[in-house]
């Protein structure tokens, strides 16, 4: 049985300055912004955030990142955070932008245990400088390093009180492979289930992977509303 927290604060209370997080979600489709929140209001600093991306102005990691909470930012995307621009521009925040594929490949090769791998993403740009470039059958590949977090925080739709974990849709996106690549994973859930009451194929993330668990409710804010006009 893994640990039901009762409370987010409680979730993120061992999180500690200077600890380095990965932070599931893309764009703020499945982000554990409740956890999120808690951290806010823990003025926990100096983290290391690997992400997707770093949320929106006013939600997700742009919170943590307006409140100066965020050191350096590993993601694939700067996206529609104009402080996460102005920052960057004012030398306030250290980036390490990484191509998307090559980033999900670097969080599931830490939870896997590999070091390192090679690919051709980045070949020839700025991403190479300082690496090992090596050739395949003619062809030239980078070697990037796997990533691991002391703490992950994702989201899910069900977790058990083993901490099985099932995701809705999209939401899934990053969220297992960072719960395989942190030393600590706490899962925001929800809906809480019964043991037994999820289907051993409808687990996502085994719970080996989970340390602890919370319960609550999102607010699931859209990061661009765009509809389409009306014909009539």
């Amino acid at each position: 049985m893994k640990t039901v927290y009762s409370s987010f604060q409680d979730a993120v209370e061992e999180i500690h300055d200077h600890a380095t997080l990965m932070v599931g979600g893309f764009g703020l489709v499945g982000i554990p912004e409740n956890l999120i929140l808690a951290l806010v209001e823990s003025k926990v600093k100096h983290l290391t955030v690997i992400s997707n991306n770093c949320g929106v102005d006013d939600w997700g990691l742009g919170l943590l990142l307006k409140n100066k909470q965020i050191d350096k930012m590993i993601g694939s995307y700067v996206g529609e955070n104009k402080e996460f621009e102005r920052q960057v521009l004012a030398g306030e925040l250290e980036v390490e932008l990484t191509p998307q594929g090559t980033l999900a490949e670097r969080i599931r090769a830490g939870g896997a245990g590999i070091p390192a791998f090679y690919t051709p993403a980045g070949v020839g740009t700025p991403i190479a400088e300082g690496k090992e470039v090596r050739t395949f059958d003619g062809k030239e590949y980078l070697l990037q390093t796997g990533l691991r977090a002391d703490f992950s925080l994702i989201r899910a739709e069900k977790g058990d009180p083993f901490g099985n974990l099932t995701f809705n849709k999209t939401a899934r996106n990053f969220n297992p492979m960072m719960a395989a690549a942190g030393k600590v994973t706490i899962a925001e859930v929800e809906h809480f289930v019964k043991a037994g009451e999820l289907e051993a194929d409808q687990v996502h993330t085994p719970g080996i992977y989970v340390q602890g668990l919370i319960e609550g409710q999102q607010e699931k804010r859209i990061e661009r509303l765009t509809v389409a006009a009306s014909t009539n």
